[in-house]
């Protein structure tokens, strides 16, 4: 609001001329953490980003009463092991981690059957042991799993439970043909 010129006022209370931004220059990138590039870098490690993760672990809370988990397996553990899990799906489809996302993890490591494969359960028992305290673990879960065997629908990894090392050996990737 404009100050009328006839009131009187002290010098230290005038209006005081605004500070001159300059025009930025152009921007680099040129940090060490910047990606280089117009995709991310993929591969063990690199993760797998997407908005909203961390709503993953509350979908799987709503999980709790139907988890069948066998002696030895850490309720913690499997929860916030399939919570990450679930997120690295849905940040490969875009999009904050849904129930979805949820039951296809619990589907594709058997845990919503109520006798699953012996094999799948001493698997599953070392893949998610201490996945809620340890970073080191939860890395090599969510690496383990590739990204195909992610992206089916629950129904369809309900269906392979009993041929569930397929789902979860990487497909290998095409490289250069070694010369001869």
């Amino acid at each position: 609001m404009a100050q009328p010129s006839f009131v009187p006022i002290t010098e230290a209370d005038q209006v005081r001329g605004a500070r001159r931004l300059s025009v930025p220059d152009q921007w680099l990138s040129d940090r060490p953490g910047d990606l280089k590039g117009a995709t991310r870098p993929t591969g063990t490690s690199h993760g797998t980003p997407g908005p909203d993760q961390g709503f993953a672990l509350r979908v799987a809370r709503r999980f709790e009463d139907r988890l069948e988990l066998t002696p030895g397996e850490d309720h913690e553990d499997v929860l916030h092991g399939a919570a990450i899990l679930a997120s690295k799906r849905a940040g490969l489809l875009g999009r904050a981690p849904c129930v979805y996302d949820l039951d296809a993890v619990f589907a594709l490591f058997g845990f919503l059957v109520v006798d699953p494969p012996n094999a799948l359960v001493t698997e599953r028992r070392r893949m998610f042991a201490a996945a809620s305290r340890d970073y080191v673990v939860q890395r090599a879960l969510v690496d383990a799993v590739p990204d195909e065997s992610l992206l089916l629908s629950a129904d369809e990894l309900s269906a392979r439970v009993g041929e569930w090392r397929a789902s979860l050996v990487p497909t290998p990737v095409p490289g250069p043909t070694p010369a001869i």
